[in-house]
């Protein structure tokens, strides 16, 4: 049995930075991922996987926006007995990772600053590559594996919600990868529920007949400050009940203004928002403040015959939220592994969605760790390579460590 400490794991640390350096350089952002997909699929085969351990799925027809890929997954067959293990991250990368070029800084790889890198979580991805390639190149044994790399993550963790969990073989459990410190243990993640609001108003020139008009610009305005007002803007804390919500899009039709000249009363408005808690309840209950306050915006807002606007407000679950216990077999296989490794283990509830949301709910309890990717979604992102080293350890060392 080859001991598993920092020292003999055997690593090949260049050849772990050259995945990464190759992968943040694929282009692949949200619902466009064939490319880093093929990438990674040239890099598995290199390493000694065989194409015909390596498949799609087929979530890309289920998810409601153009998806070039299903999710990609790898079989890894056991080389010893044991319960079947997943390691998960995503392929894509947010917009304005397009083009980025990674450049190595001394311990750090950065983008030329116009761009983000794609360290979220190309450094995931080039993780499981790294697994894959090390029990492979030195025989290590360990239980049947499976790799899941995930499309549509930043988009609304769409790859993960339409995955089929019978296509992963069974696994007992799962280690995502998608966080900054290899220490930090990423135990549960809020809910969210996902609100539209569209109003239709009447246009009337705003200089001559302003009273005949219904401004769908006000509406909307005069609900917004309804819902602050009532408390239920940003930070929110009700009783023992706490979460976060947001108005994002304030608009027109087809992503244009709303409205397109200032001497005419708008006619029509688009808006949305979302809600976040732990409690799926109150996530809910969130959107539904919102509703009511759109609502007292609708009827404050009328014409001169007393007619009001028409609005239509939906809302719906993004995703589920979740949280494992400390003392879950997945918590402590991975809290076991990070102390063997010297890192003493930062258990965290994440305010935002993770695939592990999802992961959870298909009957797999999920952990989330970190390699080193920081500042994510800016132009200053940049993957720190030491706990990148770190996270490839980690990944190592819970794909072989026995029960």
């Amino acid at each position: 049995m080859v001991m598993m400490d920092n020292f003999a794991i055997p690593l090949d640390t260049a050849a772990a930075v050259e995945h990464l350096m190759r992968f943040l350089s694929v282009e692949g952002v949200t619902g466009k991922e064939a490319d880093i997909a093929a990438s990674v699929i040239e890099a598995l085969k290199a390493v000694g996987v065989s194409g015909e351990n390596i498949r799609f799925d087929d979530a890309n027809e289920r998810i409601p926006l153009p998806t070039e890929t299903g999710n990609l997954i790898v079989d890894l067959p056991g080389t010893r007995p044991g319960p079947r293990l997943l390691f998960s991250t995503h392929l894509d990368t947010v917009p304005l990772c397009a083009g980025a070029k990674p450049l190595r800084d001394g311990n750090r790889i950065v983008s030329d600053g116009t761009t983000a890198l794609g360290g979220d979580a190309r450094t995931g991805v080039a993780l499981l590559v790294v697994v894959a390639e090390t029990l492979i190149k030195h025989s290590l044994p360990h239980p049947p594996i499976t790799l899941l790399f995930t499309v549509r993550e930043e988009s609304g963790l769409h790859g993960a919600r339409e995955l089929d969990p019978a296509v992963l073989g069974g696994p007992v459990m799962c280690v995502n990868v998608d966080g900054q410190l290899a220490s930090d243990l990423i135990i549960g993640a809020v809910g969210q529920e996902n609100w539209e609001a569209e109003i239709v108003g009447r246009a009337s020139h705003a200089g001559v007949a302003p009273e005949t008009g219904i401004s769908a610009t006000l509406v909307g305005a005069l609900a917004l400050a309804a819902a602050y007002a009532a408390g239920w803007f940003g930070k929110i804390e009700k009783s023992d009940d706490r979460g976060t919500s947001n108005i994002g899009i304030f608009g027109g039709k087809d992503g244009m203004a709303a409205g397109d000249a200032t001497n005419v009363v708008t006619d029509y408005a688009f808006l949305k928002g979302e809600a976040r808690s732990p409690e799926p309840a109150f996530a809910k209950m969130i959107a539904e403040g919102y509703e009511a306050a759109f609502e007292k915006a609708k009827q404050a807002v009328k014409d001169r015959n007393g007619e009001t606007a028409r609005v239509t407000f939906i809302h719906h679950t993004a995703y589920p939220p979740f949280k494992l216990n400390e003392n879950s077999p997945a918590v402590v296989r991975a809290a076991k592994a990070m102390k063997l490794l010297g890192l003493e283990p930062n258990y965290l509830f994440s305010n935002g969605g993770l695939d592990a949301n999802w992961l959870d709910k298909h009957g797999v309890p999920t952990v989330t760790i970190g390699a080193g990717q920081a500042e994510i979604h800016t132009v200053n992102e940049y993957v720190d390579l030491r706990e990148y080293e770190k996270g490839c350890r980690l990944g190592v060392l819970l794909a072989t460590m026995p029960e």
